[in-house]
């Protein structure tokens, strides 16, 4: 299996997640409206390399005829805690929560993770978009260029971090946007640096 393009991967989860809670996949349709293409057979081109990739199969006369392949059911979810909501944009308060969300498997390596609800729009251009879900790896230490989630006197959000020397800047990826300096004076933490995004479709 050769990898997959990124809009690849969001087009197999919208259809994995609908088939998921609607019992039954989506039209070809459904899929091009919920992803603005023009062009049926622009969907088309998606579901004929999604299906060399042995990820789905089809009746190529049924209306709704969608499989997850066998190698591409999902796995069982399992529970992270669901921390609150951090700012893609200015800084908001931290809130805490005592909800939880399922993750993926896949998406959780060594150590503890965590899920933080997305508001803004300034990590765009990393594919985080305003009201994803970021799961994060607790830690607070990262490397230069890692997407973490920074504490600036008690206020969370999420960007590439970049030192220099004693110099620290949180960088969006969101040309319209400026980095933001930490001064020297406002307490600064990092709570984890980010491994996976999760995106609900309506």
């Amino acid at each position: 299996m050769s990898p997959i393009t990124p809009k690849q991967k969001q087009v197999f989860e919208f259809i994995s997640q609908y088939i998921e809670s609607q019992g039954f996949a989506p039209s070809q349709q459904e899929i091009a409206k919920a992803f603005g293409f023009r062009s049926l057979g622009t969907v088309q081109n998606y579901l004929v390399r999604l299906e060399r990739e042995g990820l789905l199969s089809r009746n190529w006369n049924g209306r709704r005829s969608l499989r997850l392949a066998a190698a591409a059911e999902p796995e069982q979810g399992m529970k992270l805690p669901l921390a609150g909501t951090v700012a893609a944009g200015k800084p908001i308060e931290a809130i805490e929560t005592s909800d939880s969300i399922d993750v993926p498997p896949a998406m959780v390596g060594t150590g503890e993770h965590f899920v933080l609800h997305v508001a803004g729009d300034s990590m765009i251009d990393d594919g985080i978009l305003d009201g994803d879900y970021v799961v994060v790896r607790k830690q607070v230490t990262a490397e230069n260029g890692q997407t973490v989630v920074a504490l600036l006197d008690n206020e969370a959000t999420v960007k590439r971090l970049h030192r220099n020397g004693q110099s620290i800047e949180l960088h969006p990826a969101n040309p319209t946007m400026q980095p933001i300096t930490v001064a020297a004076d406002v307490p600064f933490g990092i709570e984890g640096v980010v491994v996976g995004v999760i995106r609900h479709y309506r």
